[in-house]
């Protein structure tokens, strides 16, 4: 069992930044791919980006390729996403998903575990 929770969203200008970050709980922490998501109001949920077990492989939505960096720190169970150059199309509720190392990293049914979420909002 994994429980995560999400921090560092908020309401920021177009052009700014955000680092959000994702506290997992659990031993096994290592051995997840972890990946970020995020759900617009009346869209559907999707992918963002991914990091495998070790932090050696990334993978990214196209269209935030470039601006933001996943990243994971294993000895404090922490998964981070920094987040540049925002836009307002990047508003949306961010989640965090625990997912197998073994299931491909973009999609949303290899997750099992998820936080609540946190509120990205990007004003122009």
């Amino acid at each position: 069992q994994v429980q995560l929770v999400e921090s560092g969203g908020g309401l920021v200008q177009a052009g700014g930044s955000l680092r959000l970050s994702c506290a997992a709980s659990g031993r096994t922490f290592s051995s997840y791919t972890m990946g970020w998501f995020r759900q617009a109001p009346g869209k559907e949920r999707e992918f963002v980006a991914a990091i495998d077990w070790s932090g050696g492989r990334t993978y990214y939505a196209d269209s935030v390729k470039g601006r933001f960096t996943i990243s994971r720190d294993n000895a404090k169970n922490t998964v981070y996403l920094q987040m540049n150059n925002l836009k307002p199309e990047d508003t949306a509720v961010y989640y965090c998903a625990a997912g197998s190392a073994s299931a491909p990293a973009e999609n949303i049914y290899s997750y099992k575990y998820w936080g609540q979420g946190t509120q990205v909002t990007v004003s122009s």
